[in-house]
């Protein structure tokens, strides 16, 4: 067997895997860890009660690391703990991970105290941080740098702080040139969404990541285009809107996020793959649900920025086996669920943003929550003692004349159907509500089937939720 045809089996072997395990050892340690850690340092144990009384979140989904002392090494690797292959380590210390659980990292320190020696959480932006909670304390890192380290309060030998990454999952800041940050930055934020010919669109979107990737590198370039899709995607979700304001009451902006959906046409899958790719996304599991919904997706993973993308588009029941993110999927007559999604409101890539945004919360808390705002949650599509998942009632989008015109003349929707769309929208996006258990990296996929077919606009209940944005023009 050459090299080449090794390394694409083991790709390919990669791709398949859906069935990750559960880690409940290796969360049972971090969650001991942070429980004393907490313990000891008061600011972290009242941040860890606010966030679940005002935004629904668990501090374990926030922490980046935990530094412990060399004791703990032996335990850490006796539940899955091993070396970081990406690790930049601060000297003397070493960095682990877990390759099969979503868990925070561990770092181990020379000094063997027996309590947690530091934890770190994740915030979009540690200086808004630190304005929210009035700390003066110098940042660590220059602005717009990789790393960004803002010390919160060293109480008991337990060292709390705030961290602020963009495309870097190690631990040592370095100073960026800001100009180039800021022009990659521009070239994503300007961008012209909206296309009469879609596959035009994505060739724009395609060269763009390519300039940005040259100015500042392909992992800051998805720190920056992700950036970009929340904020496109937030816009024109309530649901979405209201979380980030809670959360930001906090100072800690999206760092929460579990992963992130975009619907494409068969047109244009193999093109959103490939921009994908050119941000350092590699393939995990694929989905092979087209024989019983009429959809598939591929799910991929960018190690350095933490981003998960899980990609759907429109499958047949013969188009099962066929390998859709590398191969050209032709024209069907009949569009299934995401395709006429994509018909109504656009490509996720250009017009239309993301399908929705997942982030972990404490499942019950965010609901009741949220219901306490206005905003009501679907009832659950995944209900497991490690996994539940439940999206908010769809935001019905306006859609425009041209597309629905399009979709009636192809035979795609029904007048009906059209006057209703015309008249009332369609339903466009959703916040979801996630909690794993046991580290548990993977997915529902008979789940993700029935709730796929419960979004299809053509389903859309009375009383939707009618998005604020106009119909204005993208240029």
């Amino acid at each position: 067997m050459t090299t080449a045809t090794l390394e694409n089996s083991q790709q390919t072997a990669a791709e398949s895997k859906f069935e990750w395990p559960l880690c409940y050892d290796a969360e049972n340690f971090i969650i001991g860890r942070i429980d004393a850690f907490t313990q000891q340092n008061t600011f972290a144990r009242e941040l860890s009660r606010r966030m679940r009384d005002e935004t629904g979140t668990l501090i374990l989904d926030w922490i980046d690391f935990v530094l412990l002392p060399a004791s703990d090494e032996k335990e850490a690797r006796s539940v899955g703990f091993t070396e970081d292959p990406l690790a930049d380590a601060p000297p003397g210390q070493k960095q682990l991970w877990h390759p099969e659980a979503m868990l925070p990292r561990v770092l181990i320190a020379r000094s063997n105290a027996k309590q947690p020696l530091a934890a770190g959480i994740r915030a979009d932006d540690v200086a808004f941080f630190a304005g929210v909670h009035g700390l003066t304390n110098e940042i660590e890192g220059a602005p717009l740098s990789r790393y960004r380290w803002l010390s919160i309060s060293n109480e008991n030998g337990a060292h709390f702080g705030a961290i602020e990454r963009r495309g870097y999952r190690g631990y040592l800041p370095k100073d960026s040139d800001p100009n180039a940050y800021l022009a990659a930055r521009e070239l994503w934020q300007t961008r012209r969404r909206r296309w009469e010919d879609d596959r035009a669109g994505m060739r724009d979107g395609l060269q763009r990541i390519a300039e940005m990737v040259e100015l500042v590198g392909r992992d800051l370039a998805c720190h920056l285009v992700f950036e970009e899709e929340r904020r496109y995607w937030q816009k024109r979700n309530r649901a979405g809107t209201e979380q980030k304001r809670r959360q930001d009451l906090l100072g800690l902006g999206w760092a929460n996020h579990d992963h992130h959906t975009f619907r494409s046409s068969r047109a244009c899958f193999v093109d959103l793959i490939k921009a994908w790719e050119l941000l350092g996304f590699r393939r995990r599991e694929r989905y092979y649900a087209g024989a019983e919904a009429g959809w598939g997706a591929q799910v991929i993973e960018q190690p350095v920025e933490g981003i998960t993308i899980f990609n759907d588009v429109d499958l047949n029941r013969e188009e099962v086996e066929i390998d859709f993110s590398r191969k050209p999927l032709p024209p069907q007559p009949e569009l299934g669920t995401i395709g006429l999604w994509c018909g109504l409101h656009g490509e996720s890539f250009l017009e239309a943003g993301m399908h929705h945004l997942e982030c972990r919360f404490d499942f019950t808390l965010l609901r009741d929550q949220l219901k306490a705002e206005g905003i009501n949650t679907m009832e659950p599509f995944s209900d497991f003692p490690f996994l539940k998942q439940a999206f908010t009632e769809g935001e019905r989008w306006p859609v425009r004349r041209a597309r629905a015109e399009r979709l009636l003349k192809n035979g795609s929707i029904t007048q009906t159907q059209f006057d209703e769309f015309m008249s009332k929208g369609a339903i466009g996006s959703h916040l979801e509500n996630l909690q794993r258990w046991g580290g548990f990296k993977g997915f529902n996929q008979d789940a993700v089937s029935v709730i796929i077919a419960e979004t299809d606009p053509r389903k859309q209940p009375e009383g939707a939720v009618v998005s604020r944005e106009k119909d204005t023009p993208h240029f």
